[in-house]
């Protein structure tokens, strides 16, 4: 034991480095440990779904998962695979996954899609925009906006899984936990903001809209990867030093928000006797009712001039009141 000690004392650097390896080693192990068990709790909670009998003439649920694989710098594929695929097999839907190969792709896929039952977006941010962007450019985008939209945060930046899921603590919890209330049907209505171009079609988003000198510095910041931790500033220094000065000139013109219509629900009243019916449509029949054109009001839109160096405008769904 004397030896020991002295040898320690003796080679102390590397004591201490083999002290902090094997401290930063285990910790990790736990950390594998922690989350295998979080998956296991959640499959389990995943099977009493799947456990439930339907009856026979009831067809499965659609589900219809649109994964960009690009997101999580390429780790969104086997982060899917390993934390939300099982949940989602052992629930009994009929899941359909969908593998975006480039940008865009998932918005125009969202206007050719068939009907389904359940939507679910594993991404980031921008896959959020892109499927909100394709289901609402539909003509039947009435119908299809009737269909609940499941999450399942895959992305680097994933604002609005911190505000749906503020309890989750890292990142194995947050997909387990997105995916678990999917399952159990809990939805929350959320604020969705239009942008329209001169010329372009209409934008969809769901978290806002950043537009100016530090989105455009922002987009840059992986160019400047060998710097490490000075990337960031790297790219606002360089940035500036091109585009001098940084404040850009704009027109803005905005539709304040419209309300929420309240929620009705549905109430099947009993069907009338058939001489009810009868009399009903021979009235409709007889009578010739007068159509007199109804007087739409115009859409009262502001304008604004800018001169800003960056423009935010974001939705309430950043501070949602999930009660």
């Amino acid at each position: 034991m004397a030896k020991v000690l002295a040898a320690l004392r003796n080679h102390w650097k590397k004591s201490t480095f083999g002290a902090c390896l094997l401290g930063w080693g285990g910790h990790w192990l736990y950390g594998k440990h922690c989350d295998n068990l979080l998956r296991r709790a959640a499959c389990q909670e995943a099977q009493a779904f799947g456990n439930q009998l339907i009856p026979a003439t009831m067809p499965l649920k659609k589900a219809t998962v649109f994964l960009n694989p690009a997101a999580c710098k390429g780790k969104a594929g086997s982060l899917f695979e390993k934390n939300a695929a099982p949940i989602l097999h052992l629930s009994g839907l009929d899941v359909t996954v969908v593998k975006t190969d480039y940008e865009g792709q998932a918005k125009k896929l969202l206007e050719l899609m068939e009907n389904t039952d359940l939507i679910i977006i594993a991404g980031g941010d921008g896959t959020v925009q892109e499927v909100i962007t394709g289901l609402l450019r539909r003509a039947d985008e009435a119908t299809f906006s009737k269909i609940p939209i499941g999450f399942i945060p895959l992305g680097k930046t994933c604002t609005l899984s911190h505000t749906l899921y503020p309890e989750s603590t890292n990142q194995v919890q947050h997909i387990t936990n997105a995916t678990l209330a999917i399952l159990k049907g809990e939805t929350v209505p959320l604020d969705v903001l239009q942008i329209k171009g001169e010329k372009e079609q209409p934008v969809f988003a769901v978290s806002g809209l950043r537009w100016g000198s530090y989105r455009d510095a922002g987009v840059k910041v992986s160019k400047y990867w060998y710097l490490g931790p000075l990337k960031t500033k790297a790219a606002h220094f360089f940035s500036t030093f091109k585009e001098w000065p940084q404040k850009h000139q704009a027109a803005l013109m905005y539709l304040g928000p419209t309300e929420r219509p309240p929620e009705e629900p549905e109430e099947k009243s009993p069907r009338p006797p058939l001489y009810v019916r009868l009399y009903r449509r021979l009235r409709s029949y007889l009578s010739s009712p007068k159509e007199f054109p109804q007087e739409v009001a115009p859409e009262e839109w502001e304008e604004l001039k800018l001169s800003t160096i960056e423009l935010s405008i974001a939705t309430q769904n950043r501070q949602l009141d999930l009660t």
